[in-house]
C-alpha cells in the first residue's frame, strides 16, 4: 500500500545561524499532509489495520494524533471516530470534524479521553490509533531518517519535541538503523508537561499529576516505556522550556522562516534559538519541525498577548 505521508524539506537555517552561530537543519515536517509528523507514523498504523480488515478507526488525540487518523481514514474509506478530552481547542476540533471523522469530547485530559476511546473500540470491532504508542507508528516516523541520510552528514545533536514519546522513538530506531547511534537526541517538553524529564530524574515510568501548559500536543501524563528503554541504549535528554519560550520560538521561527507552527513546536524551536546548555557546545543541530495544526493567528497573538 503506497504511503499517506510526502518527502518533506531539509533546509540549513542562515537565521537560525545568525542567531546562535550554528548549523542547524530543519527538517519541515510541518509540510506534510496532515500538518505535523504524525502523517508519517499515525498512517501506518491506519493502513495496518485496514489491511487487516477494519473499517472503523478510533483515535485519542489532544488534535495532531486525531488530525492525522481522520486524515488518513478519509483516503482509505474507513470510518474514523476521534476521542478528545474538554482542554481541546476548538480549532483541534472543527479540523478533525473537516476530514469527515466523528469527534467525541470526554474528560479532563488524554489519559481519560483514551479510556473512553478503548470503551468504545469493543463496540464497533475497530483498530485503536494510539497517538504514540505503538510499534508501527515508531517505524513509520523513522522513515524522517530514510530521508534525512541523503542529504546531510551526521550532526552533533538531534533535536525533537517529546509528548508521549512518538517521534522521538521513531527517530532514535531510524538512527540506529543508520549508524547514527553514537549522536544524542534531545527531547524538548514545556514545564507543564514534562514526563520525559521527571522519568529521567526517577530511573522509571513516571505519571504527572496533572498537565499545566499551553503546549496541548505534548499534553501527556506518563510517556511510553520505549522510549525510557532508549534512554538506556544511547545518549537521550530530556530538555524543558517555558510556555512563554516556546510561544517566542514559534513567533521567531515566523519571522525567520515564513511557516506558523502550534507551541508545542515551538518548545523544540526554542531549545536551540535560546541555545540551552545542554545544547550550547553543539556545532551541528537536526531539528524536527513537527508542526501542528492548533495554530492560527489569533491563537498566536492571544499567546503573545499572554507572556508580555
Amino acid at each position: 500500500m503506497k504511503p499517506l505521508h510526502i518527502h518533506t524539506p531539509l533546509w540549513e537555517s542562515a537565521p537560525i545561524k545568525k542567531r546562535t552561530k550554528q548549523t542547524v537543519f530543519l527538517k519541515m515536517e510541518c509540510f506534510q499532509p496532515a500538518g505535523s509528523f504524525k502523517s508519517r507514523g499515525i498512517s501506518c498504523l491506519c493502513q495496518e489495520y485496514v489491511n487487516l480488515g477494519k473499517t472503523h478507526l478510533v483515535s485519542s488525540s489532544g488534535g495532531n494524533a486525531g488530525y492525522a487518523a481522520a486524515y488518513a481514514g478519509r483516503l482509505l474509506g474507513v470510518k474514523v471516530t476521534v476521542f478528545v478530552p474538554r482542554t481541546t481547542q476548538q480549532l483541534f476540533i472543527d479540523r478533525i470534524k473537516s476530514q469527515g471523522a466523528e469527534v467525541v469530547i470526554y474528560g479532563n485530559d488524554l489519559d481519560e479521553a483514551a479510556i473512553k476511546a478503548k470503551e468504545f473500540l469493543a463496540e464497533v470491532d475497530g483498530g485503536y490509533v494510539s497517538p504514540y504508542d505503538h510499534s508501527a507508528i515508531w517505524r513509520g516516523n523513522s522513515t524522517i531518517m530514510d530521508e534525512v541520510v541523503y542529504e546531510m552528514n551526521k550532526p552533533d545533536a538531534v533535536v525533537v519535541a517529546v509528548g508521549g514519546g512518538g517521534l522521538a522513538c521513531g527517530m532514535l530506531e531510524g538512527m540506529h538503523r543508520y549508524g547514527w547511534q553514537d549522536v544524542p537526541l534531545y527531547g524538548v517538553e514545556t514545564a507543564g508537561a514534562a514526563s520525559f524529564a521527571a522519568t529521567v530524574r526517577a530511573g522509571k515510568l513516571v505519571s504527572l499529576p496533572k498537565i499545566d501548559t499551553i503546549a496541548t500536543s505534548l499534553g501527556v501524563k506518563m510517556i511510553t516505556k520505549k522510549l525510557f528503554e532508549w534512554t538506556k541504549v544511547g545518549e537521550v535528554v530530556p530538555i524543558t522550556v517555558s510556555d512563554a519560550d516556546a510561544v517566542n520560538a514559534v513567533r521567531y521561527f515566523l519571522d525567520d522562516h515564513y511557516v506558523l507552527v502550534e507551541p508545542s513546536c515551538g518548545a523544540a524551536l526554542a531549545a536551540v534559538y535560546n541555545q540551552v546548555p545542554e545544547l550550547a557546545d553543539k556545532k551541528s543541530i537536526l531539528l524536527i519541525v513537527c508542526g501542528g495544526i492548533g495554530i492560527n493567528w489569533e491563537l498566536l497573538n492571544q499567546y503573545l498577548k499572554l507572556f508580555e
